[in-house]
């Protein structure tokens, strides 16, 4: 699987640029440049330090474990707007 979008996005929502987040993951930029254009894998450990330095461990923790985010997303902006209409 290719992650390497999902994994930008992240670091944009941080606001983060590649140099920023090379120096909180301690890899060089070309390395974050490879992830994010999907020429590299991360590893795990790598992986989870990414979550922990976009501050979306839960994200990716579900993007690991296969959930399709954007459904994830809708579902629960569905589910939210239902409940305040109801309220």
């Amino acid at each position: 699987m290719q992650y390497g979008s999902f994994l930008k996005k992240l670091r944009l929502i941080r606001g983060y640029s590649q140099e920023e987040m090379a120096e909180q993951m301690l890899m060089p930029r070309t390395t974050i440049s490879k992830v994010e254009n999907n020429k590299m894998e991360l590893k795990l450990s790598d992986a989870i330090r990414w979550g922990q330095v976009t501050n979306a461990p839960e994200a990716l923790a579900a993007m690991l474990c296969g959930v399709d985010i954007a459904s994830l997303t809708k579902l629960l902006t569905m589910l939210v707007g239902g409940m305040i209409r109801w309220f």
